[in-house]
């Protein structure tokens, strides 16, 4: 990772709640230490004004985790995405939901935690951020990159594997 690159700790409650972007974080948003790595290459910068990458994209990461689950609607974070980041978003929730309704699995309110976050910044007003998201059945990672647009961080992609 670059030098600029953290890892965000698991909370150390282990609870995930859904956090408003707005604020980029949630009560249960409070971090234990960071660990820097290293890797080669220059650093980019985040600029002063921009909230934390980390920050935005765990809360990105449970927002993708609940859309995944049912539990949110993709236009919740319209603004804080692309419109091809939508779109690959609304596609996956179909598949999931369809996934779903063939199983005849009974709707719940999912339990999902986020654990350890992952940022480099590569070059100024980008950054690259690996989430781990756990659910009652699976971890999934999530990858996403953020981008500086009109003084916000915006997700023009997000991978869940």
């Amino acid at each position: 990772m670059a030098d600029n690159a953290r890892r965000i700790d698991e909370e150390p409650d282990g609870h995930g709640t859904a956090a408003g972007l707005d604020g980029l974080h949630d009560d249960h948003a409070e971090h234990e230490g960071h660990d820097d790595q290293h890797e080669n290459g220059p650093p980019g910068t985040v600029a002063a004004g921009l909230p934390d990458p980390g920050e935005t994209a765990r809360s990105l990461a449970l927002c993708v985790a609940e859309i995944l689950t049912g539990a949110r609607e993709v236009e919740t974070i319209a603004r804080w995405i692309t419109e091809e980041v939508q779109r690959h978003l609304q596609h996956r929730a179909a598949l999931a939901a369809r996934a779903r309704s063939a199983a005849r699995r009974r709707r719940h309110r999912p339990v999902i935690r986020v654990g350890s976050v992952v940022v480099s910044v590569p070059r100024d007003g980008v950054a690259e951020a690996a989430v781990v998201v756990h659910t009652r059945s699976h971890a999934r990672a999530v990858a996403i990159r953020l981008e500086e647009r009109k003084g916000r961080w915006r997700a023009t992609a997000i991978g869940v594997l």
